[in-house]
């Protein structure tokens, strides 16, 4: 009796302690994901603070007005803080970084003293436009080397938390990719001794104004399941509704779908006045390409026509290939003048034609007939106002939103310097700059180590 009465004893106590051990495990284990993932989200926004870093140097360099310049040093300075305290949240403090971080500092530095000087006299003097040459060049030195180490991380699945423990370690004898990579960025930065918005992005305060130029009566979400049918005929399974916006002049059906058998996630909003195709996003995996960006710009009109777009009036003008998928920017004409504030934008993958990215809230928000005057200045004098470095390749008559999201005519100049691509915008009826976009140049592709 004595001897049951222990076995049980025994028997809880194992169960307790194992209990306790799983509870234990499953804390830690929580622990270590968390961390892990504090890690990733940190490093990938370093990552993207450089690209951008590096595109807002770029874009300073092609301007040549004092509106212009002090706010773009003033959000490089920004971008550099942001990058820093990215830098700071890594598990680096065993590992030299030093020469990297102090390049952020020496871009933030130099960034928010030039953009409180006055550069009313000389916008952008021989120095000043030296120094920012060569911090952009030493920008794109670390762009590229942490796009590699990024490039791993994702392929391989590297996790965070080994490069903490090897550095704990002081384990020299295994190499760890992330570390080998952290240190190539290192080398590169001691060498020395990094929303862009576009003139497609509309402004936030544009989004309030909602859908207010659309036709069309109320639909149904049944009617707005049909629809969504429509744009996912390969897809044929049951969607989830439901509605958002209620009570506001921005009323949509977002509609999602899972379809296991052809691994793909589908996502539709569609407008409630009229059930207009706001968004569009389909995640599956996209094969080998097969087809052109040529003929996935075909497609993408294809598609934009069927859905009842006047594709005749449509302009394009951006086209780029990331990876097997065609990137594409439409933007409506209205007398030969570009209407930015209206652009639709789409992905269609390469393996088979098929739009797998739509976005159309700008022109379902905007696009409209407008009352376009006739440019007050010539576009020789306009071109005079242009940064003396550029060299023009294309000039157009466009429409784009400024800073106090007014809707301004302008003379839309395309021009590079060195290697780079800008779009310039100087107000056809002031002569006033009224922003520089740097353009994307392709994406390079990166081989696994």
């Amino acid at each position: 009796m004595i001897r049951g009465i222990l076995i049980a004893i025994l028997g809880i106590a194992v169960i307790s302690t194992g209990y306790w051990g799983y509870k234990e495990h499953q804390e830690k284990d929580a622990v270590l994901l968390h961390a892990e993932n504090n890690y990733q989200r940190a490093f990938h926004d370093l990552t993207y603070q450089v690209d951008q870093l590096h595109d807002k140097l770029g874009a300073t360099l092609a301007m040549n007005s004092q509106t212009s310049i002090s706010p773009a040093l003033a959000d490089v300075w920004r971008m550099s803080s942001e990058a820093h305290n990215n830098v700071s949240q890594l598990p680096l403090t065993l590992m030299p970084f030093n020469k990297t971080e102090e390049f952020l500092a020496n871009v933030g530095d130099f960034s928010y003293k030039s953009s409180l000087k006055s550069l009313s006299d000389e916008p952008l003097n021989k120095d000043t436009h030296k120094t920012i040459t060569t911090l952009y060049d030493q920008a794109a030195d670390i762009q590229n080397e942490l796009r590699q180490v990024q490039h791993l991380v994702l392929n391989k699945n590297l996790k965070w938390m080994d490069v903490e423990m090897a550095l704990a370690d002081g384990d020299r004898k295994n190499d760890n990719t992330i570390i080998d990579g952290l240190k190539t960025v290192e080398r590169n930065a001691d060498a020395f001794a990094d929303v862009d918005l576009g003139p497609t992005n509309v402004s936030t305060e544009s989004e309030t104004q909602g859908y207010n130029h659309l036709k069309g009566q109320k639909i149904s979400k049944k009617e707005a399941i049909r629809i969504a049918q429509q744009f996912a005929p390969d897809h044929n399974k049951d969607f989830k509704v439901r509605k958002s916006g209620s009570k506001t002049n921005r009323d949509v059906y977002s509609l999602s779908m899972s379809d296991p058998d052809n691994r793909a996630n589908f996502y539709l909003d569609l407008t409630e006045k009229g059930g207009h195709p706001v968004y569009l996003l389909q995640n599956r995996e996209v094969k080998k390409q097969k087809i052109s960006l040529n003929d996935a710009s075909e497609k993408a009109l294809s598609f934009l026509k069927k859905h009842g777009f006047d594709t005749e009036s449509f302009h394009l003008d951006e086209s780029a290939q990331f990876d097997n998928i065609g990137v594409f920017t439409y933007v409506p004409l209205q007398n030969n003048v570009l209407l930015y504030p209206d652009s639709i934008r789409m992905k269609v993958a390469l393996d088979d034609g098929e739009v797998v990215g739509f976005s159309a809230k700008d022109y379902l928000m905007n696009h409209r007939k407008r009352d376009i005057k006739a440019p007050k200045i010539s576009r020789k004098e306009a071109e005079k106002t242009l940064n003396k470095h550029v060299k023009i390749e294309d000039t157009h008559v466009a429409l784009v939103q400024n800073d106090m999201s007014e809707e301004v005519l302008c003379y839309e100049f395309l021009g590079t310097i060195k290697n780079d691509t800008y779009r310039m915008f100087i107000n056809a009826d002031t002569g006033k700059e009224e922003r520089v976009d740097k353009l994307k140049n392709a994406e390079p592709i990166y081989k696994d180590l």
